[in-house]
């Protein structure tokens, strides 16, 4: 990494990490924490927070509450929720873990483009932080795909199917409480349209994948049933 991680409860260190990490590859590298040359060893840490405010990546400074870190932390909350949900997947042996894997990396990207506000960006920054719709295009052709071979959906069904399946669906609803929180930040202009869409579509896809599991697992799915 080039720089301090700064906070790991909304995307690490939003500024200098948007310039660092464009490519997944990147984000999966190591960070050197020798200490050669008598170079400093960077901290966890940089108490640039303490009192309750945080920068986008224009350098902007805003309450921690502001829509901006609010749609960032859901952000990081759902990758965190997929990478649970991989976990589980790949000890069944899914063979769509690699989709998971591209998904995170993109979310990483979406949290890019909400990091930076264009009413306080430069051209510089815009540049480096927009968001391409491809990534959506490969959410619906993967959606596509899995509903192929899925039987009809005839009845309401609760998260079930066994733990990649609810967990799945545990990411899903965190990704619906992600698109909430980036449409009013796309609306006022502030977002790409694109990051909102590519939301929309990935809760399409995790409740998608995750009848898809259950079925490759062949574990039951719940069928809503009104209580008596």
């Amino acid at each position: 990494m080039t720089s301090a991680i700064k906070s790991g409860r909304i995307l690490i260190g939003i500024g200098r990490f948007i310039t660092a990490y464009r490519s997944c590859g990147v984000i999966a590298s190591k960070r050197n924490y020798t200490n050669e040359g008598g170079s400093k060893i960077p901290k966890i840490y940089t108490k640039t927070g303490d009192k309750g405010y945080s920068s986008t990546f224009t350098g902007e400074r805003r309450p921690k509450e502001n829509q901006v870190f609010d749609a960032l932390g859901n952000t990081d909350e759902l990758s965190s929720a997929i990478g649970l949900a991989r976990e589980y997947c790949l000890e069944k042996g899914h063979a769509f873990t690699d989709q998971l894997d591209k998904i995170q990396c993109t979310l990483q990207d979406v949290g890019s483009n909400i990091a930076t506000p264009p009413s306080s960006a430069r051209d510089s920054h815009i540049k480096k932080t927009q968001f391409t719709n491809s990534s959506t295009a490969d959410l619906e052709n993967w959606i596509d795909q899995f509903t192929e071979e899925l039987p009809p959906l005839t009845n309401f069904i609760l998260p079930s199917g066994g733990k990649s399946s609810a967990s799945l669906h545990l990411a899903r609803t965190i990704c619906r409480r992600a698109e909430r929180s980036v449409a009013p930040i796309v609306r006022s202009g502030e977002a790409d349209p694109g990051v909102a869409k590519f939301l929309n579509r990935l809760s399409d896809y995790l409740f998608t994948v995750a009848r898809y599991a259950a079925m490759k697992e062949g574990q039951m799915e719940k069928i809503y049933k009104r209580p008596q």
